[in-house]
């Protein structure tokens, strides 16, 4: 009877997802302009007087000041967590919950919208959520960045 040894599968001969180099391209440019679109819209809300702010987004009348400064600082944090974790391959596995941590804030955003009959407000909400949900699917299951 033939012998039959068993050896656990080492690290590299576990199946790992492959994705195409135009896959990390398309994370990384849609990464990028995500975080851009919420770094400045964060950086507005946390800068800008609320008179101000009035001006060009009516809902921060509706809500108390502290909260448009909160989420102007989540805004500023996401977007921080789109790039750093991935970029220094230090925790990448953030990334893809600082999107889906943008996508509940476009979720959010799309529920007061809703409430105010800004219903204009809604495909950029929609478009945002869907581009943060790309890049959370795709840094988590499809295209992952390995870690240092």
């Amino acid at each position: 009877m033939a012998s039959v040894t068993t050896q656990s599968p080492s690290r590299s001969s576990v199946a790992q997802p492959t994705a195409s180099k135009g896959l990390h391209i398309g994370l990384w440019v849609v990464q990028v302009l995500l975080a851009v679109a919420f770094f400045m819209a964060g950086l507005t809300k946390v800068t800008q007087p609320l008179e101000a702010l009035a001006a060009q987004m009516p809902w921060t009348t509706a809500v108390p000041g502290a909260l448009v400064r909160f989420i102007g600082t989540v805004e500023i944090l996401g977007a921080l967590g789109l790039i750093l974790p991935s970029a220094t391959r230090i925790q990448p596995r953030l990334t893809p919950l600082a999107a889906l941590g943008l996508v509940v804030v476009m979720v959010l955003a799309s529920g007061v919208h809703v409430t105010r009959g800004e219903l204009g407000m809604l495909p950029v909400n929609f478009v945002l959520a869907a581009l943060a949900a790309f890049v959370a699917w795709g840094r988590s299951k499809k295209a992952p960045i390995a870690a240092r």
